[in-house]
């Protein structure tokens, strides 16, 4: 899978660990940045990683900024995209289940390395359920498309 992943200046060491796992489990990455420490605006990356998931340049997104919420609010202002903050595996898992998420963020701040590697790995593992899910999933599109 070709996954595209951007970060803020607070994640560049976490962003390091899991551009290294996913490249261990057989995918391709695009990294959007940043690659610098110097302070840089989280919404500049959510939204490189939101414009290449929507446009198919990437089949998927990573975002990690000091919280997962300030990325994933830029990332979600793309049309196409719904990116949900996870700190944990099970709301990981529920985001592809139910929701078929197709950008995952977390926060540096807030998840060690280990449990950030769990949390990617359950995403990355569990599959869209569709059936009533997928009318759910077509209402959130709904309201993106009458709010454009």
């Amino acid at each position: 899978m070709k996954i595209g992943i951007g970060n803020d200046h607070s994640a560049l060491e976490l962003k390091a660990e899991i551009i290294e796992l996913l490249k261990e489990r057989g995918h391709e990455v695009v990294d959007y940045g940043t690659n610098s420490p110097e302070s840089c605006d989280y919404p500049v990356y959510g939204e490189k990683v939101g414009r290449a998931v929507a446009s198919g340049e990437v089949e998927r997104g990573i975002l990690i900024c000091g919280t997962g919420l300030g990325i994933s609010l830029a990332a979600n202002k793309v049309k196409g995209v719904r990116a949900a903050v996870c700190s944990e595996p099970f709301t990981a898992k529920m985001s592809r289940a139910h929701n078929n998420c197709n950008i995952l963020a977390f926060g540096a701040r807030v998840v060690g390395a280990e449990l950030a590697k769990m949390i990617v790995e359950t995403w990355l593992d569990t599959e869209f359920e569709g059936g009533r899910h997928q009318r759910r999933v077509d209402m959130l599109m709904d309201i993106e498309n009458r709010n454009e």
